[in-house]
């Protein structure tokens, strides 16, 4: 009961105020992660699994041995630890802001915000890329920056949360395959994909059900997710591909270098009203999952109540 009422404040947080301002634990969480890369870097898998032991194991102490005792303390601790993991409400904000630029054929402010959502390089990108870009991150984050935090709140509360999100967070940071990470970020990434695994699929699930168009959706997840080189995103971008009616991927310009993404749903390549579309969805996925997660330490309890009467 307990998990569940922390779980649904601080949902309606997020809705309420979107990532706060100042102060985020999240960026405090990555300049410590920074810190310890600094002082543990070396070119080997073992150093990064040990980088990601200290993170993720000073997160989960840290957050376990600070909880307050008492049901409303937890509670409250609760709530504020998934107002800090969630990101959707933002993630829909940055997605509106980039719609209504292209819509006003403002193409270097609309590509400006690419940014905020992912870490392509924005000069390669034109309109139609920038939609793209977009939608792809609008559908991956709808999992990684919602499902994930309200599926780990749910199974192990405050720990889980922040737990989720150091992992999530230390990916983003090494989890690459360029040549100074295609090591030491090997654990993070590996991590990542395993914390994951059940949240994309569940993201996956609702995307179906909230899609209007659940056998379309259905069809680009189970033809499409397995060629995308990550095993969870490929599920969200899919199903976002097929609810919307889409294609997705192709040539994608980043940073490190220059990756070919396969192609998901069959459609035409997105346009300002689909970063609409996806916005929109991406909502009803996190008020759905939001929906079911709070369900589920509800029935958790009662089940308990039941077996220890």
């Amino acid at each position: 009961m307990v998990t569940a009422i922390g779980l649904a404040a601080g949902y309606l947080l997020d809705e309420a105020f979107g990532d706060p301002s100042r102060g985020h634990p999240v960026a405090g969480f990555g300049r410590f992660a920074g810190f310890l890369e600094d002082r543990m870097y070396a070119d080997s898998r073992e150093a990064g699994a040990r980088l990601v032991a200290v993170a993720v194991g000073s997160v989960v102490v840290g957050s376990a041995t600070l909880t307050p005792p008492g049901s409303v303390g937890r509670a409250a601790a609760t709530a504020a630890a998934t107002w800090v993991a969630l990101g959707g409400t933002s993630l829909c904000r940055v997605g509106d802001e980039v719609a209504d630029a292209l819509d006003a054929g403002d193409v270097d402010a609309a590509r400006a915000l690419v940014p905020s959502l992912c870490g392509r390089d924005p000069n390669s990108l034109d309109e139609d890329g920038i939609a793209r870009a977009a939608l792809e991150s609008i559908a991956e984050n709808t999992s990684d920056a919602t499902v994930g935090p309200l599926f780990w709140g749910a199974v192990a509360g405050v720990p889980g949360v922040l737990a989720y999100r150091a992992v999530n967070t230390l990916d983003a940071m090494i989890g690459y395959r360029n040549e100074r990470y295609r090591d030491f970020g090997w654990a993070a990434a590996r991590l990542d994909d395993l914390a994951n695994h059940l949240p994309a699929r569940l993201a996956g699930a609702v995307i179906v059900a909230a899609s209007g168009r659940p056998r379309r959706t259905l069809d680009a997840w189970r033809r499409d997710a397995s060629a995308h080189p990550s095993p969870n995103a490929g599920v969200v971008e899919a199903s976002f591909a097929g609810a919307l009616g889409v294609q997705l991927g192709g040539r994608t310009v980043y940073p490190h270098g220059v990756e070919m993404r396969p192609a998901l749903g069959r459609g035409p390549a997105p346009r300002p009203a689909d970063l609409r579309a996806a916005v929109e969805l991406s909502r009803r996925v996190q008020r759905t999952t939001a929906a079911v997660c709070v369900a589920g330490c509800l029935a958790r309890a009662v089940l308990s109540r039941r077996s220890a009467g």
